[in-house]
């Protein structure tokens, strides 16, 4: 079970990675050309948001059933321990809370700038938290 979930985890991060980076440039465009929040905009945000809560479920069962998180005296003075005990957790909600922030925040209101400015704002926070906190691992980004 662990490897199946591990692999569908890794595989699923360039999925996310994509749509973030699709829906950050989509929405710098609509900001800069003061196009409408369309369909089309709602439609990759509801993407991303999907893939994201998708990778934290899945990241979540990992967590428990991981051998590499181990809670106890030299979780925080070992290195990689720490990193995937605290750090990669810590990191990893912080910005889906970001995506989802943008998404449901940008959902209610009703001026397409604001809509675009809010998507792109918040999800480039998210993207350059993500990719900070998958280059701590001293893995590389891809």
């Amino acid at each position: 079970m662990y490897n199946g979930l591990f692999i569908t985890h890794s595989l699923l991060r360039y999925f996310v990675l994509a749509s973030l980076i699709v829906v950050i440039v989509k929405a710098l465009l609509g900001l800069a050309k003061k196009q409408p929040y369309g369909k089309w905009d709602n439609i990759l945000g509801l993407y991303l948001f999907i893939f994201t809560h998708m990778q934290l479920l899945i990241g979540l069962i990992l967590y428990f059933i991981s051998p590499f998180v181990k809670f106890g005296s030299e979780t925080m003075s070992d290195k990689i321990t720490r990193y995937w005990t605290v750090e990669h957790l810590t990191g990893m909600v912080i910005a889906i809370l970001f995506i989802t922030l943008a998404r449901t925040t940008s959902k209610r209101m009703t001026n397409d700038a604001a809509k675009h400015r809010r998507m792109f704002i918040f999800n480039t926070i998210a993207c350059v938290i993500i990719i900070g906190t998958i280059v701590m691992s001293g893995r590389g980004l891809l």
